[in-house]
C-alpha cells in the first residue's frame, strides 16, 4: 500500500451509514485534493470447511464477487457527490478491523459511518469501532447515520488540553478548516482549580473566577499562536468554559461541519479513546467526529 500516502479511505459495506461515510469521504478527498480508495472485506465462513483446511479459490472468488455491488454502489455515491475524484477500490479477505487499521498505516485519514451492517457493524460502540480508533496510524473521522453531514456549513471545531497528541488535534483541524474555507472553534475547558478550591474549603469570588478565566485565555492562545502562523487564512474563535469536554464539545459542534479531538490527553480529555468521554462523543456529537492518536502521521 506504499501509494496510499495521500489518500482517503473509507470503510464500505452496503448500509445506509455507509453510503453517507462514502459521500463525506469524497468530499474531503475533493477538498483535500487527494484520492478516494473504498475498501471493503470478506470473511470465509468457518463451518464451511474442517479445521486447517484450504478452500478452493473458487470460494474466494465468489466471496470477492458478492463484494462488487457494494463497491459500485459506493463508486456512484463518490462520484455523484465529487465528479473529479479519484476512486480506486479493495475487496479484502479479512478482519474488517485489522484490514482497516493495516491501511491507516499508510493512509492519510480513516472514515467509517456511525452506524452498518456487514463487515463494518457496530462501528460506534461495537468491537470494530474501538479497535480502529485505538490502533490507526492515521486520524478516524466517524460519520454519523441520521444526519446529512454534507449540508453541514459551520466551521471545525477542536478540543484543546495543552498535551502532545492534543496539539496534532490542532495541526490536524486548522489543516481541515483551510482546506474547508471554514472557521475553526478552539474549545478549552477547565475543571481542575474549581475541583482544587472544592476540595480546600476555599470560596472563589467573582474576581478569582475572572482571572483564572483570563489565564486560561491566555494559554489557549499560546497554544493556538504557531498554528495561526501557519495556517493564516483560518479565523479563529476561541471558546473557554468551566465544563465537562464532552458538553462543551457537543454544544459548539451543534452546527459543525466536524469536530476534532485527541485520542489521549490530560484533565477534561483522559481516555478519550474507550473511557465515557469517548463514547459520550462519538454517541452525542451532531456532526462526524476525528479522532487524532499520538501516533497519527501527518
Amino acid at each position: 500500500m506504499s501509494s496510499l500516502e495521500n489518500t482517503v479511505v473509507v470503510g464500505v459495506d452496503g448500509s445506509a451509514a455507509s453510503t453517507g461515510a462514502v459521500a463525506y469521504a469524497a468530499n474531503t478527498a475533493a477538498t483535500r485534493r487527494v484520492p478516494l480508495r473504498l475498501v471493503t472485506t470478506y470473511t470465509m465462513p468457518a463451518a464451511m470447511f474442517a479445521e486447517g483446511m484450504i478452500p478452493p479459490q473458487p470460494v474466494y472468488d465468489e466471496l470477492e464477487r458478492e463484494c462488487h455491488p457494494i463497491i459500485e454502489k459506493a463508486r456512484a455515491t463518490a462520484e455523484k457527490v465529487a465528479p473529479g475524484v479519484e476512486v480506486s477500490h479493495a475487496i479484502v479477505e479479512g478482519n474488517p478491523a485489522q484490514v482497516l487499521i493495516d491501511y491507516s498505516r499508510k493512509s492519510k485519514m480513516i472514515v467509517l459511518g456511525s452506524r452498518g451492517l456487514g463487515g463494518i457493524k457496530g462501528m460506534v460502540l461495537g468491537s470494530v469501532s474501538a479497535a480502529v480508533a485505538s490502533h490507526a496510524f492515521c486520524p478516524v473521522v466517524v460519520t454519523r447515520e441520521d444526519t446529512d453531514d454534507l449540508d453541514r456549513t459551520g466551521p471545525v471545531v477542536v478540543g484543546i488540553d495543552g498535551s502532545e497528541v492534543s496539539a496534532k488535534a490542532t495541526e490536524w483541524a486548522f489543516a481541515e478548516a483551510s482546506a474547508r474555507s471554514t472557521p475553526l472553534v478552539a474549545v478549552h475547558t477547565w475543571m481542575d482549580p474549581q475541583v482544587q478550591a472544592a476540595a480546600a474549603g476555599i470560596s472563589l469570588t467573582e474576581d478569582d473566577w475572572k482571572q483564572l478565566e483570563d489565564q486560561q485565555l491566555q494559554t489557549l492562545s499560546e497554544r493556538l499562536a504557531g498554528f495561526s502562523d501557519r495556517y493564516p487564512d483560518v479565523e479563529v474563535q476561541r471558546y473557554v468554559t468551566r465544563d465537562r469536554a464532552v458538553r462543551a464539545l457537543v454544544e459548539q459542534s451543534e452546527n459543525a461541519q466536524l469536530v476534532v479531538v485527541g485520542s489521549h490527553g490530560r484533565g477534561g480529555f483522559a481516555g478519550m479513546l474507550l473511557g465515557s468521554t469517548s463514547r459520550a462523543l462519538l454517541q452525542a456529537a451532531p456532526c462526524p467526529v476525528m479522532v487524532v492518536r499520538p501516533e497519527s502521521h501527518s
